[in-house]
């Protein structure tokens, strides 16, 4: 059961994906990848294979830590997004090994399925009340959208009339029951956070999502103060340490179980939060590996109450999940939900041969860099 190799496969639209092998012939899928930054996370991996080499897979939590914390620095984007891969990868290959799920392994399901919703408006977004009945009609109960697109530290109060037209219109054509949920994606920063914020009060969101930069913590808890609406935040927050400033202060978590050292540390930042009484919505608008790794932890997470998932999202140009994946029908959305995948591991069956060949095309996708009218730089 000693770790034997590894293998990285950049695939299109954005996604990097590992295959970690041992020398009883077991392997396990993980989605380690910073989007943006695929080349980099994949030197990582390769760095930090030389732990794993040789190493009983068996012993996640201790490769975990050794991971963690055997390379003196640690934390931040690049290493918890290597760290997670293999986690995810190391927790697939258990199960297959031993025909459990991995929501079996660490303590039974709670949940059968779990709502999901659907992102609409693209980066700039635009009409989005007619994306959103197109989700309806297919079956969504949910949508989440960009709240804006450029946005200086101080704009016009046109700017936010925008944001809370397409908001409303939403609102307006579709039932009252609709979950909203409004993205600011860090590009808003404080001074127009908290107007913006109240503005979009009366449409009753689900949550505002990242209102401001999360390297302002003092920041967010004003925009908290200026609503009463749930404030979400977490997809650049790396471990539970990273969490630990917003303790008491937001209402959603959302680690993303590709940046946040994996199945392991999620887990552990879902926990956390249920310990504050907030809820958990895993951040994934990534491949299928780290969709299914997600609902994993979903499954055995009493606080998770909706998944983010990239079916269809605007990023995805030249893949899809459903290319990479064999058993495409064990995650098929109905009604707003997904069922919780029961099959071993990861619950989902790689499509190699696929990847291999997409691999052989790759990506280099990177965001895109925006600038304000005046040529200074702006937020995406």
């Amino acid at each position: 059961m000693k770790i034997t190799s590894f293998e990285l496969f950049k695939v299109p639209p954005r996604w990097l994906f590992l295959k970690l092998s041992a020398d009883d012939g077991a392997y396990g899928w993980g989605e380690p990848v910073v989007e943006g930054r695929a080349d980099t996370v994949a030197a990582a991996v390769a760095e930090l294979f030389e732990y794993l080499k040789g190493r009983d897979s068996e012993q996640i939590e201790d490769l975990w830590q050794v991971l963690y914390r055997g390379g003196f620095y640690r934390g931040g984007p690049i290493l918890m997004s290597a760290l997670a891969g293999i986690d995810q990868a190391l927790w697939d290959m258990k199960g297959r090994r031993h025909g459990m799920s991995i929501h079996q392994m660490l303590g039974g399901r709670v949940r059968d399925r779990i709502q999901i919703y659907s992102w609409i408006g693209g980066d700039r977004p635009a009409e989005t009340a007619q994306a959103a009945r197109e989700k309806r009609a297919l079956g969504y109960t949910a949508v989440k959208m960009n709240a804006c697109a450029e946005l200086r530290y101080v704009d016009t109060a046109a700017k936010v009339d925008e944001a809370v037209a397409r908001v409303s219109a939403i609102r307006e054509a579709l039932e009252p029951e609709f979950g909203i949920a409004v993205d600011f994606h860090g590009r808003v920063h404080r001074p127009m956070a908290k107007t913006l914020a109240r503005e979009l009060e009366p449409f009753r969101l689900m949550f505002i999502e990242e209102p401001v930069l999360s390297e302002n913590p003092e920041a967010v808890a004003e925009v908290a103060r200026a609503t009463s609406t749930p404030i979400a935040l977490g997809e650049r927050l790396y471990s539970r340490w990273d969490f630990k400033p917003f303790l008491g202060l937001i209402d959603v978590f959302q680690p993303d179980v590709s940046h946040a050292g994996g199945i392991t540390e999620t887990r552990r930042i879902c926990a956390l939060a249920e310990a504050y009484d907030a809820a958990a919505a895993l951040h994934c608008p990534l491949g299928p590996i780290a969709l299914a790794a997600s609902l994993q932890v979903d499954a055995c997470t009493p606080n998770a109450f909706i998944q983010e998932q990239s079916l269809g999202i605007h990023y995805n140009v030249g893949g899809e999940l459903m290319d990479y994946v064999l058993n495409a029908n064990d995650l098929v959305y109905k009604e707003g939900y997904v069922a919780i995948p029961t099959g071993p591991g990861l619950g989902i069956e790689m499509n190699e041969e696929a990847i291999r060949e997409a691999g052989k095309r790759g990506h280099a996708w990177k965001n895109p860099i925006w600038r304000h009218d005046d040529g200074s730089f702006a937020e995406w």
